[in-house]
């Protein structure tokens, strides 16, 4: 008996002090669930879920014309988390429904794996409840609209399973057209208007409480729910012109090809407000290719003879010669101080007027021009570069432009030779845009404007800060010396280096040519690389715009000279710019009514042809084929003949006799942009037949 109370006794307080045990388990987790619970699903809580920054949208670069140069564009990484509940219910009845046209959908929209791939591959993510199934990277916004549209994924994120992470690109929609000006803000190394309004492009990041899944994605606790909402940057208008710029790029391009050029520059700026409307910079990154790579705008580099017009400046306005003053040229060789000034053209001339040795950009003429009146005060001299700005920066709203490099008086490098060489564009180095200002003072009358780059800054399309002219000096010389300055450059393109360029332009230039033997490094000039400027302003009587254009040439170019180099990309802007926004404003004729007569030519469309000659029984020949739109009619009284009249996508048809609707609807769908002028029947068009049309470019149409 004793030994089985024993065993009983022992038995019963086991049994206790189990009972016990389990009655402080069950205590403990009511404890930890009711009275810790808050406090320990925080702590998970903090595991899982963390505040990380919503970068905000960068502001958007305008064009003057209202173009997008620079904007963010949205793209989607796509994710898949297999194992959200719905897709399992039911023996996985979802997920085997909409598999087949889900897969067919995915397929027609990438095309780069087939229906059936595409459903292997999902369906053993599927059964292997893979929680961060990569789907696809760096989709489009209009791909993801279509994708949200899919079977299964418009079920929406908590049945499909669908993660969307949305980011921010930065794109250039002209690709990299004006690439140095407008910049890219891809990486931390942002250059152009991008690096330059850096702080009022970028908004102010948000905060945003997110949810970590598997692999490391991470979705909103609450969609749409910031701590601290992304304020999105403001925009900038700059003042590029989309066309000047293309145009620009275009004609510095064909040269650079042509002549395997190693770098080349091209600057468009607007008279009388300073205004940049376009800048091209070039250099060579394989055989036959270019690309913007360095902005050569704002890169001091020897200027050549076009810095002639400094030393014509100096000279006038301190009326120490005028353009009748004689000087002998030598016959283009002079010896000053120990070293030999050559003439880049043999011309044998001897006596000379200055206005003579400056159209024929004489070395010889300008430098004992310096040498004559300046030797003994070389500051009179340094004191115009002052005024000129030419030893200081041109105050552009581009960060990254260079100071000018001047010898002057008194330094180590100054010499017996630097003033004289100095007069003609040596022993100096100031950048493409500061000639380019130069220039245009003078086009200017006188009044020297700050070259600028931005005309506003947009908030949500209302303007908060708009950037207006400014001028640095209203009268930078005398009246008398602005007018001798105008008609030496005019010179040039009449009677001097620019006479063939412009031999039979319809409106007049100003400008000098530019041929500058250039170092190559530290390889010195020994390698014959010369460097092709041309700079001047059109029309010469109305300036509206001034340019500049300098080429670096490969060493021991066959074509170097500035006329044959620089100049031709100069006409070719300026021809473009004249016949698209200058010719209409300032020569059009008065276009005045005069009733049809019976000879005629006429465009119309062989539809309306043949419904107008059917119901009016009129007859005519048919020699047009049979698949033209439109034909081109001619004829006297009842003598018609029609014929095809081919209409080019790229090139500028003959509209001559169209109706205005129907020239009207074939410039629009070119994409031009129409002015036009009187009643009637089209008689004259501004932009000639068989010319090459760009979208966005301006046409009058003359009316009969």
């Amino acid at each position: 008996m004793d030994v089985k109370r024993d065993i009983l006794w022992r038995v019963y307080l086991s049994f206790i002090l189990i009972v016990l045990v389990c009655i402080l388990i069950i205590g403990k987790a009511f404890y930890i669930q009711q009275v810790q619970g808050k406090y320990w699903r925080s702590l998970s809580d903090s595991l899982h879920q963390r505040i990380i920054e919503i970068p905000a949208a960068r502001g958007t670069i305008y064009s003057e014309d209202g173009q997008m140069l620079s904007t963010n564009i949205p793209q989607f990484d796509i994710y898949i988390d297999f194992r959200v509940s719905p897709l399992h219910e039911k023996s996985g009845l979802l997920f085997r429904t909409h598999i087949d046209s889900l897969s067919l959908s995915l397929a027609a929209l990438f095309k780069d794996k087939s229906a059936e791939k595409y459903k292997e591959e999902l369906t053993n993510a599927y059964e292997a409840s893979v929680g961060n199934y990569e789907l696809r990277k760096k989709i489009s916004y209009r791909e993801y609209l279509q994708l949200v549209k899919f079977p299964l994924f418009k079920l929406g994120r908590y049945k499909s399973g669908m993660i969307a992470e949305e980011k921010n690109i930065r794109l250039n929609p002209y690709e990299n057209i004006g690439y140095r000006t407008i910049g890219l803000a891809r990486d931390e190394n942002k250059v152009g208007l991008e690096k330059s309004y850096d702080t009022v492009l970028n908004g102010r990041n948000g905060r945003q409480l997110v949810r970590a899944i598997a692999g490391g994605v991470t979705v909103p606790v609450q969609e749409g729910e910031f701590e601290i909402a992304p304020e999105i940057g403001k925009d900038i208008v700059s003042t590029i012109d989309v066309f000047i710029q293309e145009v620009t790029e275009k004609a510095l391009m064909n040269m650079m090809v042509k002549n395997e050029a190693q770098t080349g520059v091209a600057i468009v700026m607007e008279v009388k407000t300073g205004k940049i409307k376009a800048i091209a910079n070039l250099g060579k990154v394989g055989e036959g290719k270019y690309t913007e790579d360095l902005n050569y705008a704002i890169t001091p580099t020897e200027p050549g003879s076009t810095f002639k017009l400094v030393t014509l400046l100096s000279a006038l306005e301190d009326g120490k010669v005028n353009l009748n003053s004689r000087v002998n040229l030598e016959g283009g060789v002079w010896k000053v101080s120990g070293q030999t000034v050559y003439d880049s053209e043999k011309h044998g001339k001897f006596d000379a007027s200055i206005l003579e040795a400056f159209e024929e950009s004489s070395n010889v003429g300008m430098a004992k021009i310096a040498m004559m009146h300046y030797s003994n005060n070389v500051n009179e001299y340094f004191k115009h570069l002052t005024k000129l700005r030419l030893d200081s920066t041109s105050g552009l709203d581009l960060v990254g432009e260079r100071q000018p490099r001047l010898v002057k008086p008194g330094s180590r490098l100054w010499g017996p030779t630097t003033l004289p060489w100095m007069a003609f564009g040596y022993n100096i180095e100031i950048t493409p845009l500061q000639t380019l200002n130069l220039y245009n003072t003078i086009a200017n009358n006188g009044i020297m404007m700050r070259p600028y780059l931005v005309n506003s800054i947009q908030e949500e399309g209302r303007i908060i800060k708009s950037i207006s002219p400014k001028v640095y000096n209203a009268q930078l010389c005398k009246p008398t010396t602005i007018r001798d300055l105008r008609i030496a450059l005019e010179g040039v393109c009449i009677n001097g280096t620019g006479k063939t360029l412009f031999k039979n332009s319809l409106y007049k230039v100003a400008g000098k040519t530019g041929t500058a033997l250039v170092a190559n490094g530290n390889k010195g000039y020994g390698e014959g690389i010369y460097q092709s400027s041309f700079a001047g302003y059109f029309p010469a009587d109305n300036p509206q715009y001034t340019v500049v254009v300098i080429i670096k040439n490969k060493p021991h170019a066959a074509s170097f000279y500035g006329a044959s180099v620089a100049g031709p990309v100069f006409k070719e802007i300026a021809d473009r710019l004249y016949s698209t926004y200058i010719q209409n404003k300032l020569d059009i004729a008065p276009v005045f009514s005069v009733k049809d007569s019976s000879l005629f030519n006429y465009s119309i469309s062989k539809i309306s042809l043949q419904t107008i000659a059917k119901q009016l029984s009129i007859p005519y020949q048919d020699s047009s084929l049979a698949s033209t739109n439109w034909i081109q009619l001619e004829g006297k009284g009842k003598n018609l003949k029609a014929a095809t009249q081919v209409i080019s996508d790229t090139t500028m048809p003959n509209m001559t006799g169209m109706k205005l609707q129907d020239a009207l609807w074939l410039c629009e769908k070119k994409g031009l942009l129409v002015k036009c002028v009187g009643k009637g029947k089209v008689v004259k068009q501004s932009i000639a037949q068989g010319e090459v049309i760009i979208k966005g470019q301006q046409i009058q149409i003359d009316l009969n």
